[in-house]
């Protein structure tokens, strides 16, 4: 089957061809760095690991390219009121997304740019538009750059909106605007209320680019003008999508073919954010939660669907992933074997990962009532591996020295009580032997009487 993918420019499930055979460019909008990520935050991150995950198991060569926003107004603003200089936010935010990203498994990009760095990109690309008759220069003296709408027919493909039934660009002040919809490119430094060091020289006088022509720079200088997917959470696609792609093919780009959009998590029916302060930064949730079981409640559901978040249903995740560590420990397996024809299809299929989880499980329920389980293991682990979620990946931290010696040390403590335990039941004190029994099961070990002696798992 032709993996397929629903492109939300056209609205349609399409065939996914490249531009280049066996290759795949991928642009992926990333995170303005202005606060600690939340869960929210990384569902993006995370579909978009699995898609070129999935990619490259398709034999692509990708180049994937995921931004970082590291200049804005919310940083300046923030960084203000914090008191700090707007670069030392930004880049002790960006520390903390990295291990958010680590924590999750979330394999690095082929390159991941900073706007700060493409300052000259982003210059050149506006002044194309001004000679192509797209943009113009405030007439206020304010050092603003616009794009003009009006000049561009199809401006509103990508959200299916026409001109005049879209609200007033809120990125600037509208007195030096033709039309109150027309958005910054360039936004003229002001002296009074931001710091010198938040500028940079243009032909414009000084001042910082505007959001949208940040991205559009970036995908083109390490993609080229045309590539394959763009992607980003669904809240990108009005305004920051929709000026990228009116901007970037009015400038002569055919830019991205198909378009990707993952939906949002949100809390108590609203989008997880911190202006609603309903936020759950990572490094909180991982207090209660490992990374590997946070990844795998937010790979279990569909990129497109949206997730009401609740610690019932990450408790109820949690519990489903130790069922399958629980499997593979028992069938000592460690080598992947092949991917199920169901997995497959249903990963071809838009990235449907609720229903490759459904094979995964039914693969370990088979697992569990077949003679020899090993098969089974091999499949299960062949499929964690693509959804990031194999337990031996090295990414958890399970390799290293220190962490086998913990194992080790555990496996030698567990040894020990149910040696204890076997000989009170030989000498037939059996309160002693439950009270081993339930010390061990408090500690989160499940204890399995077999025919070769007790074995135990992880609960």
């Amino acid at each position: 089957m032709t993996f397929r993918l629903y492109d939300t420019a056209t609205r349609e499930v399409r065939d996914f061809v490249p531009l280049e055979e066996g290759k795949a460019g991928l642009y992926v909008c990333g995170l303005t760095v202005q606060s600690e990520p939340h869960v929210g935050h990384v569902r993006s991150a995370v579909n978009f690991d699995v898609l070129q995950r999935w990619l490259r198991v398709k034999g692509f060569d990708v180049t994937f390219i995921r931004n970082v926003t590291d200049i804005d107004d919310k940083i300046l603003s923030k960084a203000e009121a914090q008191g700090r200089p707007w670069y030392n936010l930004a880049y002790d935010m960006k520390r903390e997304l990295d291990r958010a990203y680590a924590a999750l498994n979330v394999a690095p990009p082929t390159y991941e740019p900073l706007a700060t760095g493409h300052i000259p990109e982003m210059v050149e690309l506006i002044e194309q538009l001004i000679v192509r008759g797209h943009a113009y220069a405030a007439e206020d003296g304010s050092g603003d750059v616009y794009f003009d709408v009006r000049s561009w027919p199809s401006y509103g493909e990508l959200t299916r909106q026409g001109i005049d039934d879209m609200e007033a660009a809120g990125d600037a002040d509208p007195r030096g605007k033709r039309d109150p919809r027309d958005f910054a490119l360039w936004k003229g430094w002001k002296k009074a209320t931001e710091p010198e060091t938040a500028s940079w020289p243009s032909p414009w006088g000084r001042g910082r680019p505007g959001w949208h022509i940040e991205c559009s720079a970036m995908a083109g200088k390490y993609l080229g003008p045309a590539f394959d997917i763009h992607g980003g959470g669904v809240d990108l696609r009005f305004p920051h999508h929709e000026n990228e792609q009116a901007q970037s093919r009015a400038a002569g780009h055919p830019f991205a073919s198909y378009w990707m959009h993952n939906a949002w998590i949100t809390t108590a029916g609203e989008k997880m954010s911190k202006s609603l302060g309903n936020s759950l930064t990572i490094p909180a949730v991982l207090e209660k939660y490992r990374g590997i079981e946070l990844r795998y409640y937010v790979v279990a559901a569909h990129y497109r669907s949206h997730v009401e978040f609740s610690f019932e249903a990450l408790d109820e995740a949690a519990v489903g992933f130790r069922r399958i560590e629980s499997f593979l420990d028992r069938a000592g397996v460690t080598e992947a074997g092949e991917l199920p024809a169901a997995f497959v299809a249903a990963m071809d299929d838009d990235l449907g990962t609720p229903a490759a989880v459904a094979v995964l499980y039914d693969t370990v329920r088979e697992g569990n009532k077949a003679a020899d389980p090993a098969p089974y293991a091999g499949q299960v682990l062949a499929m964690l591996d693509v959804l990031g979620l194999h337990p031996a990946d090295p990414a958890w931290g399970g390799s290293g020295g220190d962490d086998q010696q913990l194992t080790d040390a555990v496996d030698a403590l567990v040894a020990g009580l149910l040696d204890q335990r076997a000989a009170a039941r030989a000498a037939k004190d059996f309160a002693t032997a439950d009270a081993i029994r339930d010390q061990i099961k408090s500690a989160g070990i499940e204890v399995e009487d077999t025919p070769d002696g007790p074995k135990w798992s992880l609960a």
